[in-house]
Parts: structure tokens; C-alpha cells; sequence
């Protein structure tokens, strides 16, 4: 990131010292281009008034135009010999040993050429004279400036001076701002290593406001969520270890019993087998519960197809109705003709049964459960309401977790696992649908599922 940082920088001053330079002198390439070209133009054209370029004539012109001031001018004839020089230093001199351009100049045309270095701009103009379409000589001039030349030397040194003072500043501050986000990423980066080792107690303290502070509160959330889901985890294997337990423990302690007891009678022996019975039956039913709850967990695609809600329900309700008889509970139910949503048969019925089994489980004598199947909109709503003890408001966020009893010694009379709401929540958000839970007017508990209806 430093690296990044200081190439960037170094690209940028090398840019600010190098452009308005080359700008500048630019610049002046073009007025010397224009005002060199244009004096040499004049020139020119007072000479092709002459018939001939002689010394004397050709020094009357200048001296009447008077632009050698600051100029070193010199006219050849047509032999390209030097005629006239302004400074007395090049006259019988030939110019094309010189100026290897002139052979152009002859062709017709103006040549200009412009050097620059440190100290000066060097810069030459060369145009023919022309007599009747005839070229008879050629007008040449240099010029030798070191006022802009010095001018933009100063501008350089001091967009040097300013370049390298804030270069150093900007390094710095680069090398301070890249040590700090690097410190900050390396202590994400730690913390993100203690959480794949298994800690998830990890938590950093953010500091500032920018994205890595919002990584930095997306990680402890994170770590937050990762830290519930390992209590809920563990306290999920210690209920199940608890509820697996029980029936074991009563099946080990009944036929240990038996074994150990060799006048035992017959009546108190089949006793001790029905139950040994019960116990294995609650523990077949457990484990066949945890298998559903697994399979949804793991979110393994389940084979859906077009389902009537309101045939489902009623066929789940006669396999009740022994249990509804038993607790004398009045089963009822009120379904329209048809109803369908897309979904797997097996796990609506998860669904209906586990709702209406609790229903009647934790009704009272003579009370009765409600099953209700109805379209609302563009929703099929599956109704189970009993008239029960009903359900504390301070248990109601709970009562869909794993293995969580309103009433535990109830519960575990009832043969309840604790398990029955957490799969009927798991099937329904599997469907895309939602369930909620409201009282039952004057007594007992609804509970509401909604499904998306499907063709």
C-alpha cells in the first residue's frame, strides 16, 4: 500500500515539474517562431525590391529597418555567400557548410529552428529572397535569448524545491497512513485467524469511520452470530444427550430389573416390558425427529410438487383422532374445496401433525381443536387453534427452539420432545412460507401458517 502510495506521488510531481515546463517553452518556441519569421519576412520583401544584393544596397535596407538591435541577421546571394552579417564576422563565408537546411530555403521555403537548453534559447529563421518568381539570395537570422531561458530555470527550481518539500511531506504522511491501515488490517486479520481456530469470544474495538471500520463492525457481528450458533449447538447436544439418556437409562434400569430379580412374577415382568417399550418408542420417536431436523438443516433439495393443503390436512386427521379420543378433545376441522400450493407431501404433513399433536397434548378434557385451511390473496393459510392451557406471552419467542418446554414436567408426562415446533418452523421456511403464534380467545393458542400458492 506504501509502495502504491509513494509511486503515485512520485508520478504526480514528476508530472507537475515536467508539463508546465514543456508548456512554457512551448510558448516560446511559438512567439519566436512568429515574431523571428515575421521581422525575416520583412526583410525579405524590402530585398526583392533590389535587382541585385550587394553589400553596399543590402546594408542601406538593414539599416533602414533597423532590426539588428537584438537580432544577428546575415544575407547571402545566390551562391550562398554570406554578403552582409550584421556582426561583421561571417562575410565570404558559405552557409551551406553551416546551415544544412539553406538547400530548402533556396527550394522557397521559411525554415525555423528553435533549441533550448538551461542557460538560453538558441533559435534561427531562413527565408529566400525572391526577385520575379527567382530566388537571388536568402535572408538568415539567429537569435540568442537568456531572459526567458532564465526565467523558466527560476520557475523550474522553484517548482523543484516546492515538489521535493512536499513530496517529503506526502511520503510521510503515506508511510503513516499505510502503518496505520496495515496495523488495522494485520488485527483483522489476527482476530480472523482466532475465530477459524474455534474462539469466537474475539471482538475489536473500532476505531474511525471508514470501510474498514465497517469490516471491523461486520466481523463482530459476525463473531457475535458465530458465538450463538455455538451455544445454541452446544446446549442443542447437551438436550439431546439429556433427552437420549432418559428412555436408556429407564430401559437399562427395567431390564437390569428384570435380570437381577429371579422370582419376578409374569404380571410385573410384562409391566417392566411395556415399559421398556414406551421408553424405546420415545427414543424411536426422538431420533426420527433429530433425522428430520438434520435433513432440514443440511437444506438438502426436497422433490416438490403441486399439493391440495386442504387434502393433506385431512388426511392427517384420522391418524389424531385415537389421541384426540383418548384425551377427550373434540377434533374438528373447516377446509375449503381446494387449495394448492407447491411443496413435498411428507413435509406438510410434519407440518398439520406436529401442530395438532401439540394441540390436543396441551388441551384440557372436553376442550377442542380447530384446523382450519382457507386462500387469502395470493397465500394459503393453514389454521390450528385448540382451546388448551395456552402459552405464557414471555415463552412465546422461545417456544420454537430445540428441545424448549413451556412446561417441562408437563412436556416430558405429555412423551413432548421439545423438538415438534422446531421442525414445523424449519418445514415452513423450507416452503418459503412463515408461521406466528396469537391466543385464543377466551382460551388456548392459534397457530397461523401462511405458503405462497402455487399452480
Amino acid at each position: 500500500m506504501m509502495l502504491v502510495f509513494v509511486s503515485f506521488i512520485l508520478l504526480l510531481l514528476l508530472v507537475i515539474n515536467t508539463y508546465p515546463i514543456v508548456a512554457m517553452r512551448n510558448v516560446v518556441y511559438g512567439d519566436k517562431e512568429q515574431s523571428m519569421s515575421a521581422t525575416v519576412s520583412v526583410v525579405s520583401s524590402a530585398l526583392s525590391g533590389l535587382d541585385t544584393l550587394t553589400a553596399e544596397n543590402v546594408g542601406a535596407v538593414i539599416d533602414l529597418l533597423n532590426v539588428t538591435e537584438n537580432n544577428h541577421i546575415l544575407i547571402t546571394n545566390e551562391h550562398r555567400t554570406v554578403i552582409y552579417d550584421s556582426w561583421g564576422e561571417s562575410l565570404g563565408t558559405n552557409l551551406s557548410a553551416s546551415f544544412d537546411k539553406l538547400s530548402a530555403v533556396f527550394g522557397g521555403k521559411l525554415i525555423f529552428e528553435s533549441t533550448y537548453d538551461t542557460d538560453s534559447f538558441n533559435s534561427v529563421v531562413c527565408a529566400p529572397v525572391m526577385v520575379n518568381s527567382s530566388i537571388i539570395g536568402s535572408v538568415y537570422m539567429e537569435e540568442e535569448d537568456t531572459e526567458q531561458a532564465d526565467l523558466i530555470g527560476s520557475i523550474r527550481y522553484r517548482l523543484t524545491v516546492i515538489s521535493l518539500a512536499v513530496g517529503f511531506v506526502a511520503i510521510a504522511l503515506s508511510v503513516v497512513v499505510s502503518y496505520a491501515l496495515a496495523l488495522r488490517i494485520r488485527k483483522l486479520a489476527d482476530a480472523v485467524k482466532i475465530v477459524q481456530e474455534g474462539d469466537y469470544t474475539g471482538h475489536i474495538e473500532p476505531m474511525g469511520n471508514d470501510e474498514i471500520t465497517e469490516l471491523t463492525h461486520e466481523f463482530n457481528a459476525m463473531t457475535g452470530i458465530l458465538r450463538e450458533n455455538e451455544q445454541v449447538r452446544r446446549r442443542f447436544v447437551s438436550d439431546a444427550s439429556h433427552e437420549l439418556k432418559t428412555p436408556l437409562a429407564s430401559i437399562r434400569l427395567l431390564s437390569d430389573s428384570i435380570l437381577q430379580n429371579e422370582n419376578i412374577d409374569r404380571e410385573t415382568t410384562m409391566e417392566f416390558v411395556e415399559d421398556i417399550g414406551a421408553a424405546a418408542e420415545r427414543l424411536q420417536h426422538m431420533t426420527e425427529k433429530l433425522l428430520d431436523l438434520s435433513r432440514m438443516d443440511s437444506e438438502v433439495a426436497v422433490s416438490k410438487e403441486t399439493m391440495d393443503l386442504a387434502q393433506v390436512a385431512l388426511r392427517s386427521l384420522p391418524m389424531l383422532r385415537p389421541l384426540a379420543d383418548n384425551r377427550q378433545v373434540e377434533l374438528r376441522y373447516e377446509t375449503e374445496e381446494s387449495v394448492c400450493i407447491c411443496a413435498a407431501e411428507d413435509d406438510l404433513y410434519q407440518v398439520i401433525f406436529n401442530l395438532v399433536e401439540n394441540a390436543i397434548k396441551y388441551n384440557v378434557p372436553q376442550g377442542s381443536v380447530t384446523v382450519g385451511v382457507f386462500r387469502e390473496g395470493e397465500e394459503a393459510v393453514l389454521t390450528v387453534a385448540d382451546t388448551g392451557i395456552g402459552i405464557p406471552e414471555e415463552d412465546v419467542p422461545n417456544i420454537f427452539s430445540r428441545f424448549y418446554r413451556v412446561d417441562k414436567a408437563r412436556s416430558r408426562e405429555a412423551g413432548g420432545s421439545g423438538l415438534g415446533l422446531s421442525i414445523v418452523k424449519d418445514a415452513v421456511i423450507l416452503h418459503g412460507g412463515t408461521i406466528t403464534v396469537s391466543a385464543n380467545e377466551p382460551r388456548g393458542t392459534v397457530f397461523t401458517v401462511r405458503f405462497p400458492i402455487g399452480a
